[in-house]
This record gives C-alpha cells, sequence and structure tokens, in this order.
C-alpha cells in the first residue's frame, strides 16, 4: 500500500530540493529571532539567501502533544538554518497513485518534533535582503496526513516574481498528532492543532518577517489541495475577524474541503475510541493522559492503520469544526461573508477528482455518493443521478461527483464570498489531474510535461503578480501572453490555461458552466449532510 507521502510528490510532481553546491554558496548573516539566532546560506548564483529549518514553535512533546503550539525555549549561540528539517510524523492511505512514486534524493526524518519553517529571500551577494517585499507563506498539501516543506524550493517563487517576494513554507502537525478529534481533545487538549500551528506561524511571520525583507502587512497564503483547504480554513477562522490580519492576498489551488464534522459527531468520536483502542488506552482513567504518554511509534501505527482502513479516496483525520477557532461548517461562513482577507485567486484543474476514485470498481454516481457521505438518503443520492446523468460513462460521473463535491465546488463557495475581489482560473493542461498544476510554479528539479516558457511564465507568473499586487493584471513580466483577466463576478470569467494539440499555448477568458455552478448549488444546499 502506498502512502499519501507517495500520492502528493507524484502527483504534484516536485522533487526533493537538493541544497544548494558549495561551490556556489556562503555563509549568509545571522538573523536574531529573540529566543535564538539563526545563520542561512547564499545562493551566489541567484543572489537568494535561505534560512532552511527554523524552530517556530516549541517540539509538541511529552505534555504538549495535542495541545496548541507554545513559542520556542530560549537557544543560547548561532543556530545554522542550512539543512531541510526533519518533517511531521506521515500516515498511509488506501488511496494508490496514478502516477509513479517520485523517489527522494534525501531521506527526511519523520517526528513529532517538526514545527519549523524555511525562509527565503532575494538578498545581494552577502546575503543582505532586498527591504519591504511583499511575502508569500506557502502551505504544503498531503491529505492533512502528509507533506512536507522538503519538497518545495522558495527559489522557484522568487525567481517568478523577478526577485519580488520573500517566500516562507511551514510545516505543521498532521494525521492524528494534528487533527485528534472528540471531547476529550476538547476538554483536555486543543482541536485542529494543525491548523493552529499554521496560525502560529503565519503569526511568527508577522512578528519576524521584516528581518529577512518581508513586509507584514503584504503577506498572502498559498496552499494546493489540503494546503488550499487550510487557505479556506484561515479565511473562515474566528468568523472571518482574526485579529491581527495575518493577510491580505489568499490563494487556492485545488481547494480540498472533504467533511468537517462537528468535533463531538458520532464519527469524530468513533475515530478518538478507534485511536484508544489502538493504543491501549481504552480502559484508562484519563484517556488524554494515557495518549500523550503512548510512545511516537505506537501513536504512529494507529495512524496508518485507521487511515489505511478509510474508504477509498477519503481522508480521515482531517479539521472540525471546534467552536473556537472553526466556529461553525466552512460553508456557512463563506455563505455569509465571514472572511478575512482582502482578494482571493482561486485555481482548480479539470478532473479533480480521479485520483481519488477507485478506477477498478464500477458504481453508480447515486451509490457512490452514499459512500462518499453516510448522511445521505435515497433522496439526495437520486438528485445526484439526475444531476450527472449526461455527463458520460458512470466512472466519468463518479470522478465528477468527488471532484467536484470535494475541490472544484468548495472553490466556487470561497469565490463567492470574496464578491468584487476575486480570481478564478482553471488548468486545463492533459491530463489535467488534481495535482498536475504544481510542478508549473514549483518545479524545483523537474521539467514541467508541457515545457513552453510562454504558458509557464504566464500560469507561474499570474500568482506571483497576485502576491505582489493583489491583481493578476498588475504583471511581474507585462510581455505575458495572459490577457486582461476580469474578476470572476463578471459573467462568472475564468482564465483557462491550456495547450492546442499542436503544443500551441492557450491562455485565453472562458465562462463557467452554468450547469456546473447548478450542480455546484445542489451540493451547497446538501452542506448539513455533507458536513462542509
Amino acid at each position: 500500500m502506498l502512502s499519501l507521502r507517495s500520492l502528493s510528490r507524484s502527483c504534484a510532481a516536485v522533487a526533493f530540493f537538493l541544497a544548494t553546491p558549495l561551490a556556489r554558496a556562503q555563509t549568509a548573516p545571522i538573523v536574531d529571532l529573540g529566543y535564538a539566532q539563526y545563520q542561512g546560506t547564499v545562493d551566489t548564483a541567484n543572489n537568494i539567501t535561505n534560512f532552511l529549518g527554523i524552530r517556530y514553535a516549541a517540539a509538541p512533546l511529552g505534555d504538549l502533544r495535542f495541545r496548541a503550539p507554545q513559542p520556542p525555549a530560549n537557544t543560547t549561540g548561532v543556530q545554522q538554518a542550512t539543512v531541510e528539517p526533519n518533517e511531521c510524523f506521515q500516515a498511509a492511505t488506501g488511496l494508490a497513485p496514478t502516477n509513479p512514486l517520485e523517489t527522494r534524493a534525501t531521506q527526511i526524518v519523520a517526528t513529532e518534533d517538526c514545527l519549523f519553517l524555511n525562509v527565503y529571500y532575494p538578498s545581494d551577494g552577502a546575503g543582505e535582503p532586498l527591504q519591504d517585499l511583499p511575502t508569500l507563506v506557502w502551505i504544503h498539501g498531503g491529505g492533512y496526513l502528509a507533506g512536507a516543506a522538503s519538497s518545495f524550493n522558495g527559489e522557484d517563487i522568487i525567481r517568478q516574481s523577478n526577485r519580488g517576494v520573500v517566500v516562507v513554507l511551514i510545516q505543521y502537525r498532521l494525521g492524528v498528532f494534528g487533527f485528534l478529534p472528540g471531547t476529550a481533545v476538547k476538554r483536555d487538549g486543543a482541536l485542529n492543532a494543525g491548523l493552529l500551528d499554521q496560525d502560529f506561524a503565519l503569526r511568527w511571520v508577522n512578528q519576524h518577517i521584516s528581518k529577512f525583507g518581508g513586509d507584514s502587512s503584504k503577506v498572502t497564503i498559498w496552499g494546493e489541495s489540503a494546503g488550499a483547504g487550510s487557505v479556506l480554513q484561515h479565511v473562515v477562522a474566528n468568523n472571518g475577524q482574526t485579529e491581527p490580519q495575518l493577510f491580505r492576498g489568499a490563494i487556492t489551488s485545488s481547494t480540498f474541503l472533504p467533511s468537517q464534522y462537528q468535533f463531538n459527531d458520532r464519527i469524530p468520536e468513533m475515530l478518538f475510541s478507534e485511536v484508544l483502542a489502538q493504543t491501549n488506552c481504552s480502559t484508562a482513567t484519563d484517556s488524554m493522559a494515557c495518549l500523550r504518554a503512548a510512545d511516537a511509534s505506537v501513536l504512529e501505527t494507529a495512524n496508518n492503520n485507521i487511515n489505511i482502513g478509510g474508504f477509498f479516496g477519503t481522508f480521515l483525520l482531517v479539521p472540525v469544526v471546534d467552536g473556537v477557532f472553526i466556529t461553525q461548517r466552512p460553508t456557512l461562513s463563506l455563505m455569509e461573508g465571514k472572511v478575512n482577507g482582502e482578494a482571493l485567486l482561486a485555481v482548480t484543474n479539470t478532473f479533480e477528482g480521479t485520483a481519488f476514485v477507485n478506477q477498478s470498481v464500477a458504481v453508480t454516481a447515486e451509490q457512490y455518493s452514499l459512500d462518499l457521505f453516510p448522511k445521505f438518503g435515497t433522496v439526495q443520492a437520486d438528485t445526484v443521478g439526475t444531476l450527472y446523468a449526461e455527463l458520460g460513462s458512470e466512472l466519468f460521473q463518479v470522478d465528477a461527483v468527488q471532484g467536484e463535491s470535494i475541490f472544484i465546488c468548495p472553490t466556487y463557495y470561497i469565490l463567492s464570498a470574496f464578491q468584487g475581489r476575486s480570481f478564478k482560473g482553471e488548468f486545463a493542461v492533459p491530463p489535467g489531474l488534481h495535482g498536475n498544476d504544481v510542478v508549473y510554479y514549483f518545479p524545483g528539479t523537474s521539467t514541467p510535461p508541457f515545457n513552453n516558457t510562454a504558458f509557464v511564465d504566464a500560469f507561474a507568473q499570474s500568482f506571483t503578480s497576485f502576491i505582489i499586487n493583489l491583481d493578476p493584471n498588475i504583471k511581474v513580466d507585462p510581455a505575458t501572453i495572459t490577457p486582461h483577466w476580469d474578476i470572476f463576478d463578471v459573467n462568472n470569467t475564468e482564465m483557462l490555461f491550456n495547450k492546442t494539440v499542436a503544443g500551441m499555448p492557450v491562455v485565453q477568458p472562458i465562462r463557467t458552466s452554468g450547469a456546473l455552478l447548478e450542480r455546484c448549488q445542489f451540493w451547497n444546499s446538501v452542506g448539513n449532510l455533507t458536513a462542509q
């Protein structure tokens, strides 16, 4: 059984970022964060400085397990920020990838002590930063079960910004370590600890990014898949009244919104009970104390076992409605316009669902909707069957149900919450599957399958132009082939990124399918049953 980490790396087609060769590197200036001093590395070939593995929160070990992140302890001496940080514990899932496993050049250790971030900034040859630059905070995907900062190279974004941004890549607790649900966690711990880690990292950026040349008032958060789902969570966090405001721009690439139950709903409580059973804590007088005393390897085994047992293509340990950070179902907050942030850029891929559906099992769209959403009844399933009946084969319909209900329609919900200040794009380069877009803005050492410079620049610079200006029309490079990009409200306008059969780039505005919007309206209307 392949892990979700395999999927996230193969779908994203991103290779591990190799450290800068010593012949091209020199030590960077020392940055004093108050609690510690760090020294990174200057890439003298590109005049980009990176600080790898900065600790932004205390190690969530012992009594801090399953609690909100805490400030790191003071450390004396200069810490070397020159190697990729350990990644958070990963979890496997029953989902098999459609692409071959992407191998890694260096093994990164998975551990509970993983709350680190990487910073990249344009600099002079001595490593001194440019000043007051807009800042990107990248949140990795992986189904809230896998992923790491080490899979991405911030230099990719800096190059496509014409050295106009600072890039921060963050890590956060995953799986059972970051998203253990249930009443007991509410009572003696922190629900959504992984989201709270992300929030803590954003507050670190707000406090410290000026020391790396970034402007804390010009932060954009961006993520892909569960990273984009995380962006959605921060958009609706605290009823849209986060203080201080931690970002002005939000970018979602393939927004991931699985069922997000109330923390004490039947399914979250079942998951908590299963964790207790697999860690021999079911009979403990104090279940949380027992879980905190459990060996990390025991928890990690339970983490894998529980997620492997989930229905194909679904993810079990994900955010919940905790009543504090996430106060209600996200779709309700979006409908009510309770959002953080000033502007939004949202991009979906054409066929988001295919990788999350077992392509060898024959099932109708009606039956699949019942499997995917346990609270559905025959009335809702019959409606699904009617809405998707004209789309093609049964398998194509099922792929569409998965892709639209979990990824594509939630993107339109968040677009509607930013009326008059949002832009929508569609990545359609064949095969247009989930994750196929990532290699075009985070190539690392890979080459995009459609390696057309005009296309790559147009697509990648849509994001960097938005990060800098909150508007993709104010271009990093005025010569890119992207035409004027209307806000989404104007005739449901999207920008299509595709290619012709002959291999020529296609970048042009299109209008969102009315039939798609009708299906999304249905999914939004049953949010109380899908728990979204």
